[in-house]
């Protein structure tokens, strides 16, 4: 009858102990192939009575499930065992697998340097908002209304905001202004980060780039000691060979102003194309403080005087690693950055 052979198979799977992965397969071919005893016990099934079938067919039912979940938690076990053993059989002797080290991106190795630099010369770091107002930004740094900085070709604008312009900072110079209103000089201080101005992007333009800026405020401050720091600077950056000259310019903020050349790191002073054939390569800003500013911040301009500065990291960076390209330092090319895995330091 149906139902003896079903508790007699019921019983062998019951009893079922495989030892061997084999085990776990001729189980399925006996049981749960096409030709296997479940498929001819439902054969079967379809040949008995009516009122049998209400009593067998829940049983049978029961009986293909029994087979299935025993095979499936034999397959379960062996596949455990399988990856447990070859996990010991591993050689444990043989070296580790290694992973690929990253590596600095050259303008936080530079940063980094330039940060060194000035504070064996006892300058701090200290660092201000990337969305300034206008007044920290502009005026208190003796930008008149109708300087072109403000223009809309010239900076990104956020919103205005109780009557005053909010824009994504120009120059990292409005980290000077919110240090000389928070204190009484000195100050002696370096200002890192992130500017924004609207320019078109080029091999030596960028929307955005890196500024280092530096303050130092006191008694009796004079342009000999701005001429020694950054000298001391470029000689400690270049190498003791690089050549140094000062050109008068204008800036708002400084009274006397001027800029700072050094001798070309590429063609070493021959001519080529990043000095414009020049021979010579501008790195930076700087002047004396104008008085105006110190009196904006709360300095008494007849006690103190004081220099500033301040140079694009981008530009640095281009001298020091002869990078001729100002757009390879955001495209976040592995070929490029990989070049510098061993400054990770």
């Amino acid at each position: 009858m149906l139902q003896d052979k079903i508790k007699q198979f019921t019983a062998e799977i019951k009893g079922f102990t495989p030892a061997s992965v084999v085990d776990v397969e001729n189980f399925r071919l006996k049981f749960l192939v096409a030709k296997g005893i479940v498929k001819a016990l439902f054969e079967e099934f379809k040949t008995v009575s009516a009122e049998e079938k209400r009593t067998l067919g829940k049983i049978l039912n029961e009986f293909k499930q029994l087979a299935e979940q025993t095979y499936s938690h034999a397959q379960e076990q062996f596949a455990d065992t399988e990856k447990k053993t070859q996990r010991e059989e591993g050689d444990l002797t043989l070296p580790g697998e290694g992973f690929q080290l990253g590596s600095r991106h050259p303008l936080s190795l530079v940063r980094k340097e330039i940060v060194e630099i000035f504070k064996k010369l006892g300058f701090i770091v200290t660092e201000g908002p990337e969305i300034e107002d206008d007044w920290h930004n502009f005026s208190a740094l003796n930008f008149p209304p109708e300087h072109p900085a403000r223009d809309m070709q010239d900076t990104f604008f956020v919103e205005k905001k109780d009557g005053n312009d909010i824009a994504l900072r120009t120059h990292t110079s409005s980290v000077q202004v919110r240090l000389m209103e928070m204190g009484k000089p000195p100050f002696r201080a370096i200002m890192p980060g992130r500017v924004y101005r609207n320019e078109a992007i080029s091999a030596r333009a960028h929307c955005f780039f890196h500024q280092v800026e530096g303050l130092y405020v006191d008694e009796n401050v004079s342009f000999a000691d701005l001429k020694q720091t950054l000298f001391h600077f470029v000689q400690e950056l270049y190498g003791k060979d690089t050549k140094v000259r000062f050109r008068p310019s204008y800036f708002p903020f400084t009274e006397p102003s001027a800029e700072m050349d050094i001798s070309c790191t590429i063609c070493k002073g021959a001519g080529c194309q990043l000095c414009k054939q020049s021979g010579w390569v501008e790195i930076l800003g700087c002047g004396m403080v104008d008085p105006n500013v110190l009196e904006n911040c709360g300095i008494d301009s007849k006690i103190y005087s004081g220099f500033a500065f301040g140079m694009g990291i981008e530009r640095i960076t281009n001298l020091k690693y002869e990078i001729r390209d100002l757009r390879l330092f955001s495209e976040n090319d592995v070929r490029f950055l990989s070049q510098f895995e061993t400054e990770l330091v």
